[in-house]
């Protein structure tokens, strides 16, 4: 218990730093300082906000390390096993980053106009989460069976059981944000 409340808190400061990264990545100028003409006492310009996109990309990335450092630090690798997993283990994740994707946009269109969905909205919704529910599961069980080409069976087990705690962790942190459907 005391690990999946750490994990959810990693997982929240993991999504705020995200959001912070994304936040300072548009804050860059597109042109190098030295080409930019500003005139004197004017306040700098104001960088556009980050899109959803930079943002969700920002969320994954900081996921997808907090995952792999989760896992680094709870499961053991002899060097070839190492050598062999995590390159698995980072197209697992490219496949896994598609899915939560795809959710994300569906979530953010869903919160953007929850206030006035009708009956069909809100069975696409739900749909859209046990959807993403059911390819993650298929996923896991395509890489348990790839990871198992390499790894023990208990390792790969641990992995998957890891990488799936971490999961619903974060799923309970972005359904903690979504507003209920009425």
């Amino acid at each position: 218990m005391r690990r999946l409340s750490a994990s959810i808190a990693i997982l929240c400061l993991a999504a705020g730093s995200a959001m912070g990264w994304a936040a300072a990545q548009q804050a860059k100028p597109g042109a190098p300082p030295s080409l930019q003409q500003a005139k004197p006492g004017a306040p700098p310009p104001s960088p556009p906000p980050p899109t959803i996109e930079d943002a969700v990309r920002a969320v994954r990335s900081d996921l997808q390390n907090t995952r792999a450092a989760i896992i680094a630090k709870n499961v053991t690798f002899t060097a070839e096993q190492a050598a062999a997993f995590w390159p698995m283990f980072d197209n697992y994740q490219k496949e896994q980053g598609h899915i939560l994707d795809e959710q994300m946009r569906g979530l953010q269109q869903y919160v953007d106009n929850f206030q006035t969905i009708d009956d069909t909205v809100a069975l696409n919704l739900i749909r859209t989460h046990l959807d993403r529910d059911a390819r993650i599961n298929a996923l896991r069980q395509t890489w348990l069976a790839e990871f198992l080409k390499v790894l023990p069976a208990r390792t790969a087990a641990r992995v998957i059981q890891i990488d799936r705690r971490v999961s619903l962790a974060q799923q309970i942190e972005v359904s903690s944000r979504i507003p209920l459907v009425y």
